[in-house]
């Protein structure tokens, strides 16, 4: 047989094992996400939160939750089930949160976690999108007279385990040739006694866990100063196992739709002026238009649910965190692409 025939009969059977291969492709059925399947039967959304952070997930004394990191949970209850109450919080430490997520005892964690390439490639598990542009600085007591990051030579750090912080405390002192000591307490309530008891010169997290805290826990506020080093940028997002590619989807639309509200001027109190509208971007978000739902295997006034329910994002970010809450953050890098921030939401369409 020539070599030219044989090349002949194997190209004839690439072509051949192609052709099987795309219509068993075709003929597969598409597979709802089983996240989802399981919230539906279950009723709840379980949400994986902080033990105690103001601003961002913190329960009151009758056990009802609030923050920013709540209201994403609330969102997606939203989307999936219509009610945004149907949530379930799970409080967690930063050496529970991951575990918890891979064994599924948790559909989602909205636990202001950083993402970073270890975490994305290395744990089972993916950041949807981006919520929250953080960065991890320095609270110091007022009385100590420190004005910057640099004068903390022989400092004792009060820190948690299980986090980039452990690991950017040691980066940050040996570039800078200091010395320090930390004071390692897993419980996030227990070390935030300790730094305020004294034991501790500086706590050392993100800068709005570090207002959040001094805002709920401090004796007074004002006795304590965030310093303006930051030690690395902090971008937060809500985690999900990466196996299940439609829950994934889901999550990360919920926060961009929240983000598209606001550019779009949709916010709870006017959203159902909306309804009528013959923007296309706006009708294809609301569900008028049919077609983004079915395409998440969702009802298709999924993101009209959750603005109604929560919001846009400037609403989430004013209520929990924004300047006339005991937090006061402004909004910075947080604030829409067309106001100077890094907020932006691809198209719906």
């Amino acid at each position: 047989m020539s070599v030219r025939s044989v090349l002949a009969r194997w190209r004839q059977s690439l072509l051949v094992l192609s052709a099987l291969g795309l219509s068993a492709l075709a003929a597969a059925p598409a597979q709802a996400g089983t996240t989802v399947d399981t919230i539906r039967k279950r009723g709840q959304l379980v949400c994986g939160v902080s033990q105690g952070s103001a601003g961002l997930s913190l329960a009151d004394g009758q056990g009802r939750w609030s923050g920013l990191d709540v209201d994403f949970c609330r969102a997606l209850a939203a989307a999936v089930l219509g009610n945004a109450d149907k949530v379930r919080y799970v409080p967690l430490s930063s050496q529970q949160r991951f575990p918890a997520l891979q064994s599924g005892e948790i559909d989602v964690l909205n636990r202001n976690t950083t993402v970073t390439s270890g975490r994305d490639a290395g744990l089972g598990v993916t950041a949807a999108a981006i919520v929250f542009y953080d960065g991890q600085g320095f609270m110091v007591p007022k009385k100590l007279g420190v004005s910057s990051a640099r004068q903390l030579d022989g400092a004792q750090v009060c820190v948690q385990p299980g986090t980039n912080n452990e690991q950017n405390l040691v980066d940050w002192f040996s570039t800078h040739k200091l010395k320090y000591r930390s004071v390692v307490i897993e419980n996030l309530v227990e070390l935030e006694k300790a730094f305020y008891s004294g034991r501790c010169d500086v706590y050392l997290s993100d800068a709005s866990t570090l207002a959040a805290s001094r805002s709920a826990r401090a004796g007074n506020p004002d006795d304590y100063v965030i310093l303006p080093e930051r030690v690395n940028k902090s971008p937060l997002a809500p985690w999900v196992r990466d196996s299940d590619t439609n829950w994934i989807d889901i999550v990360r639309w919920t926060v961009h739709a929240v983000v598209a509200a606001e550019e779009l001027g949709i916010s709870s109190a006017n959203v159902d002026s909306f309804l009528t509208s013959k923007d296309p971007q706006v009708r294809r978000l609301l569900g008028v238009d049919p077609g983004i739902g079915k395409s998440f295997q969702l009802d298709e006034r999924w993101a009209y649910n959750v603005l109604k329910a929560v919001g846009n994002y400037g609403e989430i970010w004013d209520r929990n965190v924004g300047p006339k809450t005991p937090l006061k953050l402004e909004r910075g890098l947080n604030a829409l692409w067309n106001k100077g921030g890094l907020l932006y939401a691809p198209p719906f369409q």
